[in-house]
């Protein structure tokens, strides 16, 4: 079955451990976490500290996505806050592969994230290496923004190379994720679905996310 990665930029932050604590009760396999540098993305959101911060709350696995410019300057920090996966766009780094041997070294699991632009053969040389593959179906940057029709096919290819080679990471999907777009990221081969204003604007998350999963 799909997991559900509720994003915490769109949860209230004046109640972040309730909104947290609620997406949990309602059924979240993961908490997306996104790090947002005002280089790399054109907006600031937060850093390690909400993540150790977040981490005695829960056993939830914390899915980390680093949006920053060279994130190997930030990696171990924000391994040792609590983050058991980390991902890292592929277009933010020069040394890809290092930055995954890096996340490694910190026993947490590594991911790769590519934006809409950004073809998928960018990503083949480190696909063995990896546990997760994100693909943007929006600009990264901001919370809100509509579906990325093109970004399907990516997912359809990343499915393709799993399975002709043999690779076990997860096809992770963000941006413009709702109940329309679900069951489209999910029959193209996406794994972990991660939503955010839509879940937390609803009014029944539980059922939501249900619904998404469904």
């Amino acid at each position: 079955m799909v997991k559900i990665a509720p994003s915490i930029l769109s949860a209230d932050f004046k109640r972040l451990e309730a909104d947290v604590s609620d997406m949990i009760q309602a059924g979240a396999d993961y908490l997306h976490i996104d790090i947002m540098d005002g280089t790399f993305v054109p907006n600031i959101s937060f850093g390690p500290m909400v993540i150790e911060a977040l981490r005695p709350t829960t056993d939830l696995t914390f899915d980390v996505h680093m949006m920053v410019q060279d994130p190997e300057r930030y990696v171990d920090e924000v391994a040792k806050a609590g983050a058991d996966i980390i991902s890292v766009q592929v277009e933010a780094t020069k040394h890809i592969h290092r930055v995954i041997q890096q996340i490694h070294a910190n026993d947490v699991k590594a991911g790769v994230v590519i934006n809409p632009g950004t073809p998928v053969s960018a990503l083949e040389a480190v696909l063995a290496d990896v546990e997760l593959v994100l693909v943007m179906t929006v600009n990264p940057g901001f919370g809100g923004q509509s579906f990325i029709e093109s970004t399907l096919e990516k997912i359809r290819q990343l499915r393709q190379l799993r399975e002709e080679h043999g690779y076990q990471y997860e096809i992770q999907v963000d941006g413009g994720i709702n109940d329309k777009t679900a069951d489209r990221v999910k029959e193209a081969g996406a794994d972990v679905l991660v939503s955010g204003s839509y879940l937390f604007a609803s009014a029944d998350r539980a059922q939501a996310i249900a619904e998404m999963k469904a």
